[in-house]
C-alpha cells in the first residue's frame, strides 16, 4: 500500500482531531507529521495502524508501509508500534507484550493492533514517563559511562556488540516504574532499550537487579513457571 501525501495528511489529521478532543488531558502524545523534506517515523506507523483500525498489523507489514517513504530514522526496523502504544499512549495492543485484549482482536506475537482513537493504552502513566533533565545532564551523564551503552557496553557511533548496527544512545530508565529523572536513568543503546524496556530494574551499571513487569514471566518455560509458582507461594505465605 502506498498512500500519496495528501492522503496521509488526511488521515493524520483525522487522528489529530481525535488527539486533541480525547487523548491529550490523559498526557497522551501524538507525532509530527514531517520533518523538514521526511516524514516522522512514528506517525506513519500510526496512520497505517488507524488504516486497519481494529484489524491486526504484522510488524513487517508496518515496516514495509513505513520505509516506502523518506523518514527521519535509519535503522531498517521500525519500533513505533511498541513506543506508540506504552510510551506515547495509544491504544495500541501488542501480541508479543501480551496485551489482554489480543484474544478479542486474534493479535498474535508479532502483531499490533490499534483498538480506539478515544481512549488511552489502560497502563499508560504519562508523569511517569516525563524527562526531567537538560541536554547538557544528558550528555554529561552520558560522558560518565564513556558513552557506552550500560547494558552491552556498546559506544555511541560505532559498531554495536550484539547487533551490529551503529550506536546510539538513548534514556533507559533503571526503574521504569519511576519518573524518568537525572537519578533514574542510565545510557542504553536503542536494541537493548528497546528488547528489555519496562521488563527489569537495574543497577547505576546497567546490571539487572529485579523484574518490573509481572508478565515477562510467561515467557519462560514450563518448568520454570512451576519453580516459580511454588517460590511465590511460600514467599508470600510470608
Amino acid at each position: 500500500m502506498y498512500l500519496e501525501e495528501n492522503e496521509l495528511k488526511k488521515y493524520y489529521d483525522e487522528l489529530a482531531n481525535n488527539h486533541e478532543l480525547y487523548l491529550k488531558e490523559y498526557g497522551v502524545k501524538i507525532p509530527g507529521f514531517k520533518r523538514g523534506e521526511k516524514y516522522i517515523r512514528s506517525s506513519l506507523a500510526l496512520i497505517y495502524l488507524y488504516i486497519n483500525f481494529k484489524q491486526p498489523v504484522k510488524k513487517e507489514d508496518l515496516t514495509d508501509f513505513v520505509l516506502q517513504y523518506p523518514t527521519d530514522g535509519t535503522s531498517g526496523d521500525v519500533q513505533a508500534g511498541r513506543m506508540l502504544g506504552k510510551q506515547s499512549g495509544w491504544y495500541i495492543i501488542s501480541g508479543k507484550r501480551g496485551d489482554p485484549e489480543c484474544s478479542h482482536y486474534n493479535v498474535n506475537s508479532g502483531e499490533y493492533c490499534l483498538i480506539s482513537v478515544e481512549e488511552p493504552y489502560p497502563n499508560f502513566d504519562s508523569l511517569r514517563r516525563e524527562i526531567e533533565l537538560t541536554e547538557d545532564d544528558w550528555e554529561n551523564l552520558k560522558e560518565d559511562y564513556d558513552y557506552r551503552c550500560a547494558t552491552c557496553g556498546s559506544k555511541e557511533g560505532e559498531k554495536n556488540y550484539r547487533y551490529g548496527n551503529i550506536t546510539k544512545l538513548q534514556k533507559g530508565h533503571i526503574d521504569p516504574n519511576k519518573p524518568l529523572t537525572i537519578v533514574n536513568i542510565i545510557p542504553q543503546c536503542e536494541m537493548c532499550n528497546a528488547i528489555e524496556k519496562d521488563n527489569f530494574v537495574y543497577t547505576k551499571r546497567g546490571r539487572i537487579r529485579k523484574i518490573s513487569n509481572a508478565k515477562f514471566v510467561l515467557k519462560s518455560n514450563k518448568k520454570v513457571k512451576e519453580e516459580m509458582f511454588e517460590l511465590l507461594k511460600e514467599d508470600l505465605k510470608k
